[in-house]
């Protein structure tokens, strides 16, 4: 593989970073253009990288790093500056999980997922005592619950950050006053999802144009609300987002929303607090994977299928065999069945975090899978410390969120996922951000044959989440790999496959994320990416057993990190428009 070092791209990409060199409004960027053009970085490890869903959010977190900061004032900056420009996924309006490294192999991980009003109770989707369905859930007020990301970010400041707070702001300040372009992914996300990205007036005078259409790709957009209230938490802290006006903002826009109003009010906002939690670690042949716990499905459900497949030859198999996905496929269909049980926010359900990646339940649940064979139904096990008093819920698909990683010239690292769950989340938006619709991510229906679900919804309670930001340490105990994905329920499908690729396959991280994705997220389905070698290999697939197997292609968006032969190499997803920037 060509690695590009992203070093020769700084200058264009700062300069539109900067709102500078851009073409009128009326002028069109082309489907590749050096926005998706510095795709890998290679750097010596006195640098650092960033990689990220977008190249000016990237360059964002490149500048700290050259200023002297620490990943995770590198990380900081980038959620910021994707606040701006790509609002369809992330945002200060959303909430995230950070799992951060240290050059020992310490690990910790920041819980700043978001949490249902005190008010909420389990028939929260319920109007006239039916429930919504999920799509008329999303947009409005109901779905929206208390944002995280800035408190998150706070919190890791003030244990890891080694610049000043108002620093982190300033390239998202730039690029919301002085303007960025539409690109094609943006204007495509504004077309399909115009029901919540025109929702709301001020979205609508931003994004889209008086015959109610999304601005051409190209468009110079400005920001200036989303530039005032960076100016604002920069200036007077994470306190200015929780209380005072900006909260006062958010309750009334959640109140008085006219689709599916809901009673958020100032107090949740100002009792929410980001929370560590103890990261969930494994071995996976000769390597440590760590990653995110409860409110998290993300690290056991990857360790799950990772930990089944390990009595399998998956080298010897490689990317070309029909089998070695089978295989895969049936160990997410193990693991997703799981997650569904039994995965939930761990401070009002009894997750059994340590039974889902104890070894021994795992070698029992990989005895369940044939390399001949599909298994005629994937149901949940008992692992250690399971309670059976929760029902097996109807499966909900998540959507959207965008990740990205930051390493430094300490040899710190940090993986973050950010959301605002679907694509500009719940639509209603404040000071120039949206907010989410991850109360979404709750089961709208709370109980099934009489009992309740791990997931449902209730006050004060973090939804279930797939975000799975993910560390991999080599036998050495120094980081081989950083990596997460967006793409809803299907992130710890594309993480797991990621790990594999470069585990197994020996590949790069970059064709690691580029390789096909299959997707088995229970019951018999199998999903495979359309217009890749899998959908040539649905045949083969089917003569394994897996009748009901359809191509899609879903939004699957993959950035990394890895370090190999004494080099950091930056990738990003071929699918998207991410780039790996180094400073």
């Amino acid at each position: 593989m060509i690695i590009i070092r992203a070093l020769r791209f700084l200058p264009l990409v700062a300069a539109l970073s900067a709102g500078a060199c851009v073409p009128p409004p009326s002028a069109a960027v082309p489907a590749r253009t050096p926005l998706a053009a510095a795709r890998d970085g290679v750097r010596d490890d006195s640098a650092g990288l960033v990689s990220a869903a977008d190249p000016r959010a990237a360059e964002a977190g490149a500048q700290m790093l050259r200023l002297g900061g620490s990943a995770v004032d590198a990380s900081i900056a980038t959620m910021l500056a994707l606040t701006v420009v790509e609002p369809q996924s992330s945002g200060i309006g959303g909430g995230g999980f950070l799992v951060l490294g240290d050059a020992s192999g310490k690990v910790e991980t920041i819980d700043g997922r978001e949490t249902a009003p005190k008010a909420a109770t389990p028939q929260w989707f319920f109007v006239d005592g039916k429930p919504l369905s999920y799509g008329e859930a999303i947009p409005g007020g109901r779905s929206v619950g208390v944002p995280g990301n800035v408190r998150l970010a706070a919190l890791a400041h003030n244990k890891h950050g080694k610049l000043a707070w108002r620093t982190l702001f300033q390239p998202a300040i730039r690029l919301a006053r002085e303007g960025y372009q539409i690109t094609p992914r943006m204007h495509a996300s504004l077309t399909n999802a115009i029901r919540t990205g025109a929702l709301d007036p001020d979205a609508r005078a931003l994004f889209y144009g008086a015959d109610g259409q999304p601005l051409p790709v190209g468009t110079l957009v400005r920001n200036p609300a989303l530039a005032a209230t960076f100016e604002t938490i920069a200036a007077r802290g994470a306190d200015s987002f929780y209380k005072g006006d900006n909260a006062t903002l958010i309750a009334a826009k959640v109140g008085t929303a006219a689709r599916n109003p809901a009673p958020m009010t100032t107090a949740d906002l100002a009792a929410y607090k980001a929370v560590e939690r103890p990261a969930v670690c494994g071995q996976y042949r000769q390597y440590r994977i760590c990653g995110m716990g409860p409110p998290s499905s993300g690290a056991t459900t990857v360790y799950a299928i990772l930990k089944q497949l390990e009595r399998f030859d998956m080298k010897a198999l490689g990317p070309a065999s029909p089998e070695a996905w089978h295989l895969i496929a049936e160990s997410q269909r193990l693991a997703y069945a799981d997650r569904e049980q039994y995965a939930a926010d761990s401070d009002f359900v009894a997750v059994p975090v340590k039974g889902l990646v104890d070894p021994a339940y795992l070698a029992a649940r990989s005895a369940l899978i044939s390399p001949s064979a599909t298994m005629p139904t994937a149901l949940p096990g008992t692992p250690p410390g399971a309670t059976l008093a929760f029902a097996q819920p109807t499966r909900q698909e998540e959507h959207g969120t965008t990740h990205f990683v930051t390493v430094d010239r300490w040899g710190n690292s940090t993986s973050y996922t950010s959301t605002v769950e679907g694509p500009f989340g719940s639509g209603l938006m404040v000071g120039g951000y949206y907010l989410n619709n991850e109360l979404t991510d709750f089961n709208i229906i709370p109980d099934k044959n009489g009992k309740p679900t791990a997931n449902r919804v209730e006050g004060g309670k973090r939804p279930r989440s797939s975000m799975a930001p993910t560390l991999v340490y080599g036998p050495d105990g120094k980081l081989r790999l950083a990596v997460g994905a967006a793409g809803g329920t299907t992130i710890p499908a594309q993480v797991a496959k990621a790990i594999i690729g470069v585990l197994d396959w020996n590949l790069s991280a970059r064709d690691a994320i580029a390789l096909p994705t299959v997707f088995a997220p229970g019951g018999e389905t199998v999903f495979v990416e359309k217009g890749t070698a899998l959908e040539a290999m649905i045949p083969a697939l089917q003569a394994l057993g897996h009748a009901k197997i359809t191509a899609r292609s879903p939004s699957f968006k993959a950035n990394a990190i890895e370090h190999l032969d004494g080099v950091w190499r930056g990738a990003a997803d071929p699918r998207s428009e991410g780039a790996a920037v180094a400073p």
